[in-house]
């Protein structure tokens, strides 16, 4: 067995269990501190950058007991973030020096010269680190290191997408606690996307508990979408990629006009996200959004929440062409006139979901939008 001293985010107990597998509350742990290092922000992350730093102290905590089993298990959780293990003199609250195990990182993360505060990530970004831990550790002894953190921006994405589903309104004629039972839950694929099955019994409408059924969802996360409308000029901007499910499910046409759309980042707000999206697919600067509503798109397959706007943009000039990221996006803009867009939605022109329902939403509020331009 070993000890280990723990400065980051691996102080949070509740995280720390999750990785060990042990979250029966057994752990042996008490305050200590690493004197000559600090522990700093990592620019425009949540996360911590540990380094040499004379005549600082790095508080945390250290835990005693760690077993070869968990030892491995924290090996899997930092081994795809470029940490290593070296052995250090941490001291006690009681003045006593001990020796520990500690993740030292090995890159360089772009610190700032801020401390890292634990309390404001604990605040802030625990519950999406908690509920990321689940689906990293889920995986454990099935996919290395290098893997995961390959999929880890998605895992953070549907852990804050399921943190923020946890703040909707609940359903006052249910009871979540008396009336889903989760037998299991298997973890069968990750990587942009998930795939995650339940062993699951729920209360029927006569009151009985269903037999033990599964099911499985596509985990997604949380998207934003904008039709860009030109309130003067009477008219949208679409864009085109292919998509690779349409082609999967056989559909000859697998091109398809959509509106501007893209996943939030974790505590990004939707707002945000569509004008980073707008900059990034089609070089375009919005004005006023307008909330078209917020849903999900496909409730008996994905967890993926939209939220919907419609937003200012002036479409005159030269504002068409091709966009995308480094993600491997090829994209193409037009603009069309509302007539010509609503002509299309009734001939069954345009498949996507978002662009018929932002389109119906501004055939609804049309008027409006054009007088206050």
């Amino acid at each position: 067995m070993s000890d280990f001293f723990f400065y980051g985010t691996l102080r949070h107990l509740p995280l720390l269990q999750i990785v060990l597998g042990r979250e029966d509350d057994t752990l042996e742990y008490e305050a200590a501190r690493l004197a000559d290092h600090g522990v700093f922000q990592v620019a425009d992350t949540p996360f911590p950058h540990f380094a040499a730093a004379a005549g600082c102290n790095s508080s945390g905590i250290l835990v005693r007991g760690i077993t070869d089993e968990e030892t491995a298990r924290l090996r899997f959780c930092e081994g795809g973030f470029d940490f290593e293990l070296r052995p250090v003199s941490v001291a006690l609250e009681d003045g006593v020096s001990t020796y520990a195990s500690v993740f030292f990182p090995t890159t360089q993360q772009a610190p700032t010269s801020e401390p890292w505060s634990f309390d404001d990530w604990a605040r802030n970004w625990s519950k999406i680190s908690v509920i990321s831990a689940r689906e990293v550790m889920a995986w454990y002894g099935r996919k290395t290191p290098a893997e995961i953190s390959v999929s880890f921006p998605g895992i953070r994405r549907r852990a804050s997408a399921f943190v923020a589903g946890q703040k909707r309104a609940p359903d006052p004629e249910w009871d979540l606690s008396q009336d889903v039972i989760v037998a299991a839950h298997h973890h069968p694929y990750t990587k942009f996307f998930s795939l995650q099955e339940i062993d699951v019994q729920m209360r029927q409408f006569d009151g009985h508990m269903s037999d033990v059924l599964n099911r499985a969802a596509i985990l997604v996360g949380e998207a934003a979408v904008v039709l860009p409308y030109d309130p003067l000029r009477d008219c949208v901007m679409l864009v085109e990629q292919f998509r690779a499910p349409v082609f999967m499910a056989g559909d000859p046409a697998p091109w398809i006009w959509e509106p501007i759309a893209g996943l939030l980042e974790p505590g990004e707000a939707a707002e945000t996200a569509v004008r980073r999206e707008a900059l990034e697919e089609a070089g375009l600067t919005l004005g006023r959004l307008e909330p078209a509503g917020e849903m999900y798109s496909s409730t008996g397959s994905s967890t993926e929440y939209l939220y919907l706007f419609v937003g200012f943009a002036d479409l005159g000039g030269d504002v068409t062409g091709m966009g995308g990221t480094d993600e491997g996006e090829d994209i193409r803009s037009k603009v069309i006139g509302y007539e010509e867009l609503m002509q299309g939605i009734d001939a069954g022109l345009y498949k996507d979901m978002p662009l018929v329902t932002t389109a119906l939403w501004l055939a609804r509020h049309r008027e409006r939008l054009r007088t206050s331009a």
